[in-house]
């Protein structure tokens, strides 16, 4: 039986460029094609710039055009770049790190993963007067240079588009620490297949992370369920708690309490 196609969102008007393209992201993944003509209906704006939009994302290696609209790249998702992602579901990313930030104590340790959902963590943090933050962000080391947080970031190598550090020294400096709380961002989150994202190297320091923290948990807005990427990072009950948005089907909600993970709707 043929899978039916996602409905398209109707809340377009006023999309900055970025958000604009990610959603096209969203709907090729989630239908496996979009026709130039669907998008310019949808988003109210010529032929033209779609075809701009589309071909802008098929330099960056993120579909792959065909005549008349775009297909996936492949089957798994793609990896963007940070900048790409960061207006993608901007209040729930705020809702979410609000949540988040009530998990924290003053004087923990908090490990926080690279991305923009816990990028918005970071900036929520600064409530807070004493923390110990360990990041493999850049830009989360970076945001929080000017608070009186003991900021440590993993060593590593630098992934240029998500501006996180990677690698064997990553992974080995994991090794030697503990955190009180991980605040992990995914790509792909499935019930049966577990926390997934698009770099292998990625998935390695993830699943470092997960081992050196006592409480785990899952940040990631609801368009990121029910999707599978590339690299395992941890079985889905390998978490503690999940907090995700209100837009969570009732069934995957379920499917993920099953496992014996809290889950939390903002």
């Amino acid at each position: 039986m043929r899978k039916s196609k996602t409905p398209i969102p109707s809340n377009t008007e006023g999309l900055l460029i970025g958000e604009r393209r990610q959603r096209m992201l969203d709907l090729i993944q989630r239908n496996g094609r979009v026709l130039v003509s669907e998008l310019s209906d949808v988003f109210g704006i010529s032929r033209i710039t779609i075809r701009k939009d589309l071909d802008y994302l098929e330099s960056k290696g993120l579909l792959q055009r065909s005549h008349g609209g775009a297909l996936p790249r492949s089957s798994v998702l793609a990896d963007p770049p940070l900048k790409a992602k960061e207006q993608h579901q901007l209040k729930e990313k705020q809702r979410i790190a609000e949540a988040a930030v009530k998990l924290v104590e003053e004087g923990h340790c908090v490990l926080l993963d690279s991305g923009t959902t816990t990028t918005a963590i970071a900036r929520a943090l600064t409530a807070f007067s004493s923390l110990t933050v360990v990041t493999n962000a850049v830009n989360i080391a970076t945001e929080l240079a000017g608070t009186d947080f003991d900021v440590i970031l993993t060593g590593g190598t630098l992934r240029k588009s998500s501006f996180s550090l990677a690698g064997p020294i990553a992974e080995d400096m994991l090794r030697e620490i503990h955190a009180d709380i991980l605040f992990l961002g995914v790509d792909g989150f499935d019930a049966k297949a577990g926390l997934t994202t698009p770099n292998v190297l990625e998935a390695r320091i993830n699943r470092a992370m997960v081992h050196a923290a006592e409480k785990v948990v899952m940040v990631c807005d609801s368009t990121k369920f029910g999707r599978r990427s590339l690299s395992l990072i941890v079985p889905a009950d390998a978490i503690h708690t999940v907090i995700t948005d209100t837009n969570l089907s009732e069934d995957q909600a379920e499917a993920i309490k099953a496992l014996g993970v809290e889950v939390i709707l903002v």
